[in-house]
């Protein structure tokens, strides 16, 4: 598996198993394997008396069907969509990687 992210012109954030699809040392398009848009919001604590209001950089990750109106694992991308294509941090590929799994409840939190 290849999983990347990709951030697309809609400002979506994807996360799939992404394969290029090239001729001729040409990329035509890409192929997005189960792909899923990835949703952050703030993880907010308990608040305290002393509690500074300071953002403590937690983060709560959950993931969702990009189209979710669709039965295809597969689904073909232009390339005149993607804005880039990267690498995703190793807890954010664990988390999308047991929730394909399905070994999770597609919500979770990272650091």
């Amino acid at each position: 598996m290849s999983i990347k992210i990709a951030l697309l012109k809609s400002g979506e954030s994807v996360i799939a198993d992404i394969k290029e699809l090239a001729r001729d040392d040409q990329i035509h398009g890409y192929l997005f394997k189960k792909p899923y848009t990835i949703n952050l919001s703030p993880a907010y604590g308990f608040l305290t008396e002393d509690a500074s209001g300071e953002d403590d950089g937690n983060v709560s990750v959950s993931f969702s069907p990009w189209i979710p109106f669709t039965t295809d694992e597969e689904i073909l991308v232009r390339c005149d969509w993607l804005v880039t294509v990267v690498n995703p941090a190793k807890e954010i590929q664990e988390l999308y990687e047991e929730m394909i799994n399905g070994q999770s409840d597609q919500s979770n939190s990272a650091d």
